[in-house]
């Protein structure tokens, strides 16, 4: 998992205002693992973006 690419397109900034604790944690996480922070903010709304397709209006296929 740490020698895939998260960020293999184009980069745009993105700024936000989170609770602390969330941003402590990042950290933590990062320092462990070794990925960097802003990877694990992309692979973690990867994820959340597949589980809720129904928020980027897309409709399920049943293949």
């Amino acid at each position: 998992m740490k020698d895939q690419v998260y960020n293999d397109g184009e980069l745009a900034d993105l700024n936000l205002k989170i609770d602390k604790q969330i941003v402590e944690n990042l950290d933590i996480m990062s320092k462990t693992s070794g990925l960097s922070p802003a990877d694990i903010v992309v692979i973690a709304l990867k994820r959340y973006e597949s589980c809720h397709a129904d928020y980027m209006r897309v409709a399920p296929t049943l293949e």
